[in-house]
Parts: structure tokens; sequence; C-alpha cells
């Protein structure tokens, strides 16, 4: 009995320790895939996340600090300029829309609409013909830009490049890029795509209008394809799996893989779809929060699929980007790896039974004899059994922990030396994406760094203190939107105990335009110092400006001499904003001279000095654009008057007082909208 006894138990321990190892394996097997996924899917979000940011920050600048908008500007002031004048013939020929070239590049071509009120051979035809080279100068200097024309309250419109495919009903003064430039005094972006009738799809225009006296109202205007949109701005996305979508503040989408203007014509308005419109709560939900310019991600169901949508604003075009992914994707890995998990424990439950059942084969057989030996085999065959599953019970828990580096050693020759060297591959997969992570946060804490060097150094540039002037107290601030700036203000010895002041804004933003301001304020100080004669200062400073100046680059300048004794500013304006003179005596507030051509534009200039009678009480404000086009978060321009209200508030006060009366007052007008442009003051109030 008691040799039966033993029997049935030691059938009954081998039986619990099969059954004991098999239900281990399963339940590590799901363990470590639960661990996997929950702790992938956290990775994937933050890091979908933070494409999608960087990404709609990418675009933000492309939009935002593109040459465009600077190219625009010169456009817009050449074309001002020969309204004024004389028709000039340019080198790149124009040719009539009924006659174009054969190559679209060789000419631009002068479209009449059918109820023109002039005719090819009339002044204006002529005068507009004269800006075929600025607008080939436009075209070249921006790979982006699909073309660039010049339409006229006349019914004309001159086109580059060159085609001829215009519908004969075609009036450039009928398009939304006309009307909507004559309603704003700003450069404006079209609100969606349209189809162009110039043959090139779906475009997205900015246009800006230019009024005078002759001619009547121009509107230049240049397209953006939405195909150079997707491609070059949203398309290089997680390297083409993401799915990204352009929407502006009203939920149309703007641009999109696949977004063509099919047979659509162009007299036609295209019609695009409003994401808000459609039925699924959870895609309107993140639709909401994208149109309120908010950075998020949410999870939405697309035909049954799970999906992530991440999404961050383009604050500067008023546009959102989102991103999206199939959660699969994300866990197609972990999927894997599970897949192998649940092939390896069952294996694993095969050769346990089996193993079990010849035990107990050997043991009916052998019971008698051997009994004391099954009794130790079947003990130590236990250990074996279910030591590899602690060690990867003990892995997987310090995975869950965070221990990447944790390796599991098991060197049976069985599936539990296979399932560990799985478990040990994904270890170091998760080991090497984490790692990658940590070098990219790097690498972006670097460049930080590096450009707060570079800030340090630009500020250098500055003078370090005002110089004690008898008779005059003065104050001054550069405040640059970026991390370096290219505004710049100086204060210059001159010939016969005179002083020269300079104030200067660089084109563009960024390191460029840091370096490009550099330069220029070495050329104007070395000018400047000892000098006694402006224009030849400032025409010497052109010249080695246009010379070595990049592409589409310059600089405008406000520079002065004040005669101590005879307390008169004589000064130049090439092409900055006109300072602001408040009167001491009477209150009264004058702008200076206004006008000049820009540093590098052209490489002789012609400048035009002003002489301006200082008075007891004077205060004088020196600024840059960054000033009047502070905007608050309705896209409203602080503007000269709010300027000049606060100068006669503050007209009483000392330099220092009135410079920061108007960045308090600059602050609390923009509010929370971050600063857009480099901000530089220099105030001058004579005793």
């Amino acid at each position: 009995m008691a040799l039966a006894l033993t029997g049935y138990f030691a059938f009954f321990a081998i039986t619990r320790v099969g059954s004991y190892a098999q239900g281990s394996s399963e339940a590590l097997g799901m363990g470590m895939a639960d661990q996997s996924s929950a702790a992938l899917l956290s990775l994937g979000e933050e890091y979908l996340q933070r494409i999608t940011a960087d990404q709609a920050n990418v675009t933000d600048t492309l939009f935002a600090d593109t040459d465009t908008d600077t190219e625009m500007e010169i456009l817009a002031a050449q074309t001002a300029e020969l309204k004024r004048n004389s028709p000039v013939k340019a080198i790149t020929p124009t040719y009539l829309a009924t006659q174009p070239p054969s190559d679209p590049m060789a000419g631009a071509v002068l479209v009449f609409a059918q109820n023109a009120t002039v005719t090819p051979e009339s002044q204006e035809a002529r005068t507009l013909a004269g800006l075929a080279d600025s607008l080939k100068g436009v075209y070249d200097s921006d790979e982006d830009m699909a073309s660039v024309y010049i339409g006229t309250a006349s019914g004309m419109m001159l086109y580059y490049p060159g085609q001829g495919n215009f519908p004969k009903d075609y009036d450039p003064r009928t398009r939304q890029w006309f009307t909507d430039a004559e309603a704003s005094p700003e450069i404006v972006w079209s609100d969606a795509p349209y189809v162009d009738a110039g043959g090139n799809g779906l475009v997205m225009t900015s246009s800006e209008d230019i009024t005078g006296p002759a001619y009547g109202n121009w509107v230049i205007g240049s397209d953006v394809k939405t195909d150079t949109i997707n491609e070059d701005f949203i398309g290089k996305t997680l390297g083409g799996n993401g799915y990204a979508v352009l929407i502006n503040q009203e939920g149309t989408i703007i641009s999109q893989p696949g977004l063509s203007a099919g047979n659509q014509t162009w007299n036609k308005p295209f019609t695009q779809k409003n994401v808000l419109s459609g039925s699924a709560p959870d895609l309107r939900a993140v639709v909401t929060n994208m149109t309120a310019g908010k950075t998020g991600i949410g999870t939405v169901n697309f035909s049954g699929t799970e999906t992530y949508v991440a999404y961050a604003p383009v604050r500067s075009m008023n546009w959102s980007l989102a991103v999206s992914i199939p959660v699969s994707q994300i866990t197609e890995p972990v999927q894997e790896f599970t897949g192998k998990i649940e092939d390896a424990t069952r294996d694993t439950g095969t050769q346990i039974t089996a193993q079990t059942d010849w035990l107990k084969e050997v043991f009916a057989i052998l019971f008698v004899v051997i009994l004391l030996v099954v009794l130790l085999v079947s003990i130590e065959l236990s250990r074996v059994i279910t030591r590899p599953v602690e060690q990867l019970k003990e892995g997987a828990a310090a995975i869950g922990e965070g221990d990447l580096a944790f390796r599991v050693n098991i060197q049976s020759g069985d599936e539990f030396e296979d399932l560990a060297r799985s478990f040990n591959v994904m270890a170091g997969a998760l080991q090497e994406n984490i790692e990658n992570l940590r070098r990219t946060t790097a690498e972006k804490e670097r460049y930080a760094k590096e450009l707060e060097i570079a800030r340090s150094i630009q500020t250098s540039f500055l003078p370090e203190k005002m110089p004690d002037i008898p008779g005059y107290d003065i104050s001054a601030v550069m405040i640059p939107a970026m991390e370096v700036g290219g505004d710049f203000y100086d204060i210059i010895p001159a010939a016969d105990g005179k002083w020269a002041f300079v104030i200067a804004d660089v084109s563009g933003k960024g390191v460029s335009a840091a370096l490009f301001m550099a330069m220029s304020r070495t050329l104007l100080r070395a000018g400047l110092e000892n000098a006694s004669d402006l224009s030849c200062a400032i025409g010497t400073a052109n010249q080695v400006i246009s010379r070595n100046a990049p592409s589409c680059m310059f600089v405008t300048v406000f520079t002065a001499l004040l005669d101590l004794p005879a307390r008169t500013f004589t000064c130049i304006n090439a092409g900055h904003n006109p300072p602001l003179l408040v009167r001491g005596k009477s209150g009264e507030t004058v702008f200076f001279h206004e006008g000049g051509v820009a540093l590098g534009v052209q490489p002789e200039i012609k400048s035009v000095q002003e002489c301006v009678q200082l008075q007891s009480g004077d205060l004088v404000i020196l600024y840059t654009d960054g000033v009047t086009e502070a905007f608050d978060a309705a896209y409203t321009p602080f503007g000269e008057d709010r300027l000049v209200e606060i100068a006669k508030e503050c007209s009483n006060l000392p330099a220092d007082r009135v410079r920061e009366g108007i960045i308090a007052g600059i602050r609390a007008f923009t509010g929370p909208v971050p600063q857009s442009d480099d901000i530089t003051l220099v105030v001058i109030r004579v005793l």
C-alpha cells in the first residue's frame, strides 16, 4: 500500500510539474506581450506627436520665413516705381498670349481680357511689359513658385513663364486673388486651393495691391502648386509611412496626398471637403482642436481601422497639420513577437507533455526497482523545467521596470533557449530605439546652445552703453524675434565733433539675417567713422553690400549726422521706416522723409539728404518695422498711430522711460501672440 501510495504521489507530482511549467510559460508569454505593447504604444504616441510638431514648425518656417514675402515686396517697390515713370524696355521679351513663345521660359506673355480698356500699343501696356525682367528674377529665385504675374484694373495681365493657354473669357479683375488684394493693405494668401487658369492645376496664391495715381490699381501675385505643398512641405513625414493633411481654420482641406483638380475647370469653384462636416464624433473632436490651434493626439476609427491622428498648428497661416498612422503599424513588431511567443509556448507545452508521459511510462516499468531514483529524477526534472521559466519571469519584470540592458541567459538547447533568444532580441530593439531618441534630443539641445552663443556674439555688436553727448538724452534697445536677429543700431563719432546715428533692418530672419547684419554693420561703421559726407559713406557701403550680398538680401538703413552746436539732424533714408519727431514746445508730431532704395538692391543709389532743425524739448524716435508691424491675435498691426499716441503721452519723460513705454504698449497690444519680427528702438531727447 505504501509503495502504491508512493507511486500515486509520484505520478501526481510529475503531472503537476508539467501543468505548472506549461501554465507558467503561457502566463509569461502573455505578460511579456502586454508589457511590450503598452510600452511601445506610449513611445509611439510621444514620437508621433514630436514628429508632427516638428513638421508643423518646418511648414510654419517655410511659409513665415520664406523669401516669398521679401521677393513680393521688392517686386511691389519696382512696380510702383515704374508706374510713376516712362516705359522701359526689358531684356526679357514679352509676347501676346495669342502668340506665346515656344519655350515658356523664354519670355513673358501679355493677356488682355475681352473688355480690356487698353491696347498692346498703349503706354500702360508698354509700362507693364517693362516688368518682365522683374517677374523672371522673382520666379528664378524661388524653386517652389509655379508662376508670377501682375494684373491691372484696365484688364491686362503680364504672366511668367510665358504660356498661351489662357481661356478667351479669362479676366484677371474677376479672380479672387485680385479682389482680395484690392481689399487688403498687406500681402494676402488665398484661403483655399483653386484651379489655375494658366494650367498649373490646384494652386495657392500670394498677392499684393499696388495703388498709385498712374493707371489705377495693379495687383502682383505668385502661385504655389498644392503638389509642391504636399511633396516639399508636408509630404516628408515618417519616411512616407504617415498620411499628412493640411487644413485651414474653417476645417477645409488645403493639401493631402493625391489631391488634384481632376476634371474641374478654372471658372468653376473647386469644392474641397470640410472635415468638420463628417459624422464621426471622434474625427470631429480632433478637427475641432485643430481649428482652435491646439497641439495633441487622438484616436479615430477610419473604416474599422483604429488610427492615431497627431496634430499641431502652422501658426503663421492659421492652418493645422495632421499626421495619421494606423495603430497596427506601431504595434506590428509586438504582434509579431507575440505570435512567436505563442508558437514557442505551444511547442514548450507539447514538449513538456511528451516528456511527462515518457517519464510516467518509464516510472511504471521500473517503479519497484528504481522508485527512489524516480523520485530524485522527478525533483531534479522539476528544477530543470522551472528554472528557465523563472529566469524569463525575472527578465520580463526587469524590462517592465525600464532596465532595457537586462538579458536572459538560458542555454538549455530547447524551446526555452529559443524563447530567451527572442526575448533578448526584443529588449535590444527597444534599447536601440530609446537610445536613438536620446541622441536626437541631445542634438537639439546642442543646436539651441549654439544659437544662444550666436545671440551673445550678435548682442556684442551693439553699443555696450549710450555715449555721453552733452545736451542729449539717448536710450536704445534691440529685441530679436528669434535667437538671433537682423536689426541693429549704432552711434558713431563722426568728423568735426558730430555724431552719426544708424538704425537698420536686414531682410529675412534667423542665422542668415544675423550674418548679413554683421557684415552690413561693419561696412556702415567703417564708412561713418569720422565721416563728414553722409551720401558718400552710404554710397560706398551700398556698393560693397551689392557685390557681396546673397541673392535677394538687402538692408534698409536710416542714418543721420547730429551737429551739436547747430542742433541740426542731417539724415538719409535708404528704404527704412521714417523716424518720428515730437516737438517739445507745440507737441506737433512729424515723420521724417520717406523713401529711398535699400542697400544691396542696386549697385548705385541716389541719396536724398534731409536736414531737420532740433529744438529744446524735442523727441526723436528711430524704429524698425517690428514696432509698427507687431500683430495682435486678430492679425491687426500696431501701426504708426499707436506709436504717435504713446510718444505724445511720454513726450516729457526721460529717454529710457519713453523706450520702456513704447515696449510696454507693444506688449499690451499683442498680448500672448508670439513676437514675429525684431523690435529695435533708438530714442533721442533734446535737453
